[in-house]
């Protein structure tokens, strides 16, 4: 277990492609990485922990003079690329423009050459009277992050999702009313593949809160909307896929409607299984995992803290019911996570149905240490290890969470600070 502290509120969290590298970006336009140290031969119990490998500022403050509206360098998400050389890239957004980063290493530096002096400085030509071969040499390993890429200009509204088609070539970008298809060689042009802004704004009845593609279907996408639906598009249908193949909904229980249940349904998140089989979404107070060949309802439902239904009407004045949680699978799809108030996150066994709720603070996070499951209590008299509903803090909220592709290892984004547990080793 270990807890890093990060200037800023942390926005997004991602693990790459092998988990060896954790991406974190910030509302300060920074994107930190910390990389896995490599285990060592006289500690083999203790598996390598996450240090700081690179930081550097992804995006800066700018300002739209033609609307008079200022955008601002949070880093909304971060989608690393496989890794195809020694490189690494990964692409960053706030809410208007992309990035394409490399960031890779120098441990060399070329000494001895004829036109100029170890210090940069031009020799005199007259001087020049034999001819040297620059050597390399050993220097100070130093981690360095470039742009590569900007991919601007193609968004009136803000961006919530990127996510990078299984292709490797092609990746899509999703605001509140359209989505793009960008190839990651071209920044100049992009391709409007879903629409649904109206002619008349004022007929608005839902916006697009997140879209992923495939993993392994680089034809198909899927996006969500406030409405608490899913649509699956196939690009081979149409260039506009303003028609989806598929359409996910759960119909509504009457008994419980209430002014609230259309904010609540509104779905946070989307995220398909690693296998591509099923997708998983998050609204205000559940996960639900769906089989992608049935669309009437979801084969699973887990409730995250159905204990706040109750409470939805303060949640509502203070701007919480608002709250976009994220969720997440493990490597083999088996299990789900995702975030919570109080610093809660809550844990799903698919197989055994099982589901825990850890704590993620400063208070137990000392190294090694073992998590120990919180209860909230709903009514009735209060047990001593639980915590009430009325004392949980919504201004501690655990939006962002990530899972290693391979292991049992969590990263947790608690405000300011980064958490990252991992399964206790005997």
């Amino acid at each position: 277990k270990k807890c890093m502290f990060i200037t800023d509120i942390i926005s997004t969290v991602e693990f790459n492609c092998s988990g060896e590298l954790l991406a974190t970006g910030d509302k300060g336009g920074r994107v930190v990485i910390f990389q896995r140290e490599q285990e060592s031969k006289n500690r083999l119990l203790s598996r390598g922990e996450y240090n700081v490998y690179s930081t550097f500022q992804s995006h800066e403050p700018e300002f739209d003079y033609l609307k008079s509206l200022e955008i601002e360098e949070k880093i909304n998400k971060i989608r690393w690329l496989p890794q195809q050389n020694a490189a690494h890239f990964l692409l960053s957004a706030n809410d208007k423009t992309i990035k394409l980063w490399k960031i890779s290493e120098r441990d060399k530096r070329a000494e001895g050459y004829n036109l100029k002096d170890e210090d940069g400085r031009l020799r005199d030509q007259f001087r020049i009277t034999t001819l040297r071969v620059p050597v390399l040499m050993p220097m100070d390993l130093m981690v360095e992050a470039s742009p590569r890429r900007i991919f601007a200009n193609a968004h009136t509204y803000h961006i919530n999702s990127i996510s990078v088609n299984s292709d490797y070539e092609t990746y899509l970008s999703a605001d509140d009313l359209r989505i793009n298809l960008w190839h990651l060689e071209i920044t100049d042009r992009s391709f409007n593949i879903v629409d649904i802004k109206p002619a008349n704004m004022e007929e608005l009845t839902e916006v697009i809160t997140a879209a992923e593609c495939h993993p392994h279907q680089c034809n198909a996408f899927v996006y969500s909307s406030s409405k608490g639906t899913i649509r699956l598009c196939d690009m081979r249908a149409a260039a506009l896929c303003d028609r989806h193949s598929k359409f996910f909904e759960e119909p509504e229980d009457p008994s419980s409607r209430s002014f609230f249940s259309e904010i609540i349904s509104s779905i946070s998140d989307v995220k398909f299984s690693h296998s591509g089989r099923y997708m998983m979404t998050r609204d205000y107070l559940s996960v639900k995992v769906w089989d992608l060949n049935m669309e009437n309802r979801p084969v699973e439902t887990y409730q995250v803290h159905e204990y706040l239904r109750s409470k939805l009407c303060s949640l509502y004045e203070n701007d919480c019911i608002f709250d976009k949680f994220e969720c997440c699978w493990n490597g083999s799809d088996s299990a789900i996570m995702t975030g919570s108030y109080n610093n809660f996150f809550r844990m799903f066994d698919r197989n055994t149905r099982r589901d825990i709720t850890l704590e993620a603070s400063r208070e137990n996070s000392k190294p090694r240490a073992m998590l120990k499951p919180r209860k909230v209590c709903t009514g009735g008299k209060r047990k001593k290890d639980e915590i009430s509903v009325d004392s949980l803090d919504f201004n501690k909220k655990i939006l962002h969470t990530a899972w290693h592709p391979k292991e049992n290892v969590i990263a947790v984004a608690a405000t300011n600070n980064l958490y990252i547990f991992q399964d206790k080793i005997n």
